[in-house]
C-alpha cells in the first residue's frame, strides 16, 4: 500500500507538476548557504576580537601573548580549511555520517557546540594563558570545519537535485553569510558595553543561526515543489540501478566533463582568498580625512564592502547569466590582475618593512578596486556553481555539485596559502624580480 501511494503520489505530480509559492525552497536553501560558510565568516571577521583584545599585549601583560596574534589570521585560515578540504573531498566519494539527513543534522549540532565553546571562552579572563586560549581557539576552528566540510558539501548535493538556480541560492546565501556577519559585528560593536559583551552576543548570534538551519532543513520534504523533484531524482535512480546494479558513479568521466566549470569555481576563489582578507584588511587608510573614519576603515571598507558585493554579484546571476559556459574562463583567468594591483595598495603587512612603493594611495581607487573584485567573485563563482551540474548527465548533476563544493573549498585553501607570500612581495619589491 505504501509503494502504491508513492506511486500515485509521483503520477499526480508529473500531470501536475508544483510550483516553488513564494520561493520559500530558494529562500531556505539561501537559508543553508548563510550556514555553510557561517563559521568561517564568524571568525575572520572578528579578527579585531581576537588579535587586538584577546591576544593583545595590553590584554596579556606579555609581549608573548601578542605573538599568538601576530599570527592568528593566517593560522586560522589552515586551521579551517584543511580539515575544511580534507572532509569536503571525503563526503564526494564516502558518505560520512551516514544518509543526507544524518550528515546535515549532526554537522549543524557539532557546529552549534563549538559555538558555546567560543562564547564560554569569550566570558572568561585568559589574560594569564593566551597560548592555551589560542590552541583551544584552533582546536574549537578545527572541529567546527570538519562538520562544516561535510554540510557544506552536502547542501549542494542538495541543491543539485532541483533547478540549477538552486544552486545559484546556496552561492547566494554563501555571500549573504559574510555580509550579515559584517553587519552583526559592526552592531554588537557599536552598541555593546565592551568587547567582551559585543564578542558574546556576536557568536550567539551564530548559535541561533545555524538553529535555525536545523529547523529549516525539516520543513523541506513538507514543501511539495521540494518533494516532486526528490521523487523525480529517486525515480531516475531507481531506474539506473535496475539497469546498473552495483555500479558506482563514474567520477573520473564526471570530473572530466565538469572541469572547465570546476577549473571556473577554483580559480575564481583562488584569486578572491588570495586577497581577502589578509591582504585587503592589511590596506592601511591614506587619508586621514578620508570619509570613513579610520577606526572603521578595514570593517566597512575590507570586510562589509567585501561581503556585501560578493552578495549582490551573485544575486545578479538571477537574472542575468552571461557569459555562457564555453566562455566563462576569460573573464575568469582575466582577475588575476587584481593581485599586484591591491599590492600596489597602500598595504602594510604586520611587522614587516614595505620596500615596495606604494603606487595606489587613493583610499577611494581603493575602495573602488575592492568593489569590482568583490562583485566579480560573487558573480562568476556564482555562474561556475550553477554551471557545474548542468554539464554532466542529468543523473550525475548531485556528484557534480558536490565536486564544484569541494573544488570551491581548494581554491580558498591555495588562495591562502599564496597569501602568505604577499608580504614577501612588498618586502623585497617584486617587480625587481620580473625586470
Amino acid at each position: 500500500m505504501a509503494y502504491y501511494g508513492l506511486t500515485m503520489e509521483r503520477a499526480k505530480m508529473q500531470v501536475n507538476p508544483p510550483r516553488d509559492k513564494m520561493m520559500l525552497v530558494f529562500i531556505v536553501l539561501m537559508i543553508h548557504g548563510i550556514g555553510t560558510l557561517m563559521p568561517w565568516n564568524m571568525f575572520i571577521t572578528a579578527k579585531s576580537y581576537f588579535v587586538e583584545y584577546k591576544l593583545s599585549e595590553n590584554y596579556t601583560g606579555t609581549v608573548n601573548g601578542s605573538d599568538y596574534g601576530t599570527y592568528f589570521l593566517s593560522s586560522l585560515g589552515f586551521a579551517a580549511q584543511i580539515p575544511n578540504l580534507i572532509f569536503n573531498w571525503l563526503n564526494i566519494f564516502v558518505n560520512l555520517g551516514g544518509n543526507l539527513t544524518k550528515r546535515i543534522v549532526l554537522s549543524i549540532m557539532v557546529e552549534v557546540i563549538a559555538f558555546i565553546v567560543t562564547v564560554i571562552l569569550a566570558m572568561m579572563n585568559s589574560s594569564e594563558w593566551p597560548g592555551a586560549f589560542f590552541w583551544i581557539t584552533m582546536t574549537t576552528v578545527v572541529i567546527l570545519n570538519m562538520a562544516s566540510g561535510i554540510y557544506q558539501n552536502s547542501v549542494y548535493g542538495m541543491a543539485a537535485k532541483l533547478p540549477f538556480k538552486y544552486t545559484g541560492a546556496v552561492v547566494l546565501g554563501s555571500n549573504v553569510s559574510g555580509t550579515f556577519t559584517s553587519i552583526i559585528l559592526l552592531l554588537s560593536s557599536e552598541f555593546a558595553s565592551s568587547v567582551r559583551t559585543a564578542a558574546i552576543y556576536y557568536f550567539i548570534t551564530a548559535m541561533f543561526f545555524l538553529l535555525l538551519c536545523f529547523d529549516t532543513y525539516f520543513a523541506l520534504p513538507l514543501n511539495k515543489y521540494y518533494r516532486y523533484h526528490e521523487l523525480m531524482k529517486e525515480k531516475e535512480m531507481e531506474s539506473n540501478q535496475r539497469m546498473n546494479p552495483s555500479q558506482r558513479p563514474p567520477y573520473w568521466t564526471i570530473f572530466k566533463q565538469a572541469f572547465p566549470q570546476l577549473f571556473n569555481v577554483f580559480f575564481v576563489f583562488f584569486v578572491t582568498l588570495s586577497i581577502f582578507p589578509a591582504v585587503h584588511s592589511d590596506v592601511k587608510q591614506s587619508d586621514k580625512n578620508f570619509m570613513v573614519p579610520e577606526k572603521h576603515f578595514s570593517n566597512i571598507c575590507c570586510f562589509l564592502t567585501f561581503n556585501l558585493c560578493a552578495m549582490l554579484g551573485s544575486l545578479a546571476t538571477s537574472w542575468v547569466q552571461w557569459p555562457k559556459p564555453k566562455y566563462l574562463v576569460w573573464p575568469v583567468v582575466l582577475r588575476v590582475v587584481f593581485l599586484p594591483l591591491f599590492l600596489f595598495c597602500n598595504y602594510q603587512p604586520l611587522n614587516i618593512t614595505r620596500v615596495l612603493p606604494v603606487y595606489i594611495n587613493n583610499d577611494w581607487v581603493f575602495w573602488g578596486l575592492g568593489i569590482v573584485m568583490s562583485f566579480s567573485s560573487g558573480y562568476l563563482s556564482s555562474l561556475g556553481m550553477m554551471y557545474a551540474p548542468q554539464s554532466v548527465e542529468p543523473r550525475y548533476a548531485m556528484t557534480a555539485g558536490m565536486f564544484a563544493a569541494a573544488m570551491l573549498i581548494t581554491g580558498i585553501f591555495t588562495g591562502l596559502l599564496f597569501t602568505r607570500l604577499c608580504p614577501m612581495f612588498v618586502q623585497h619589491n617584486f617587480l625587481d624580480w620580473l625586470i
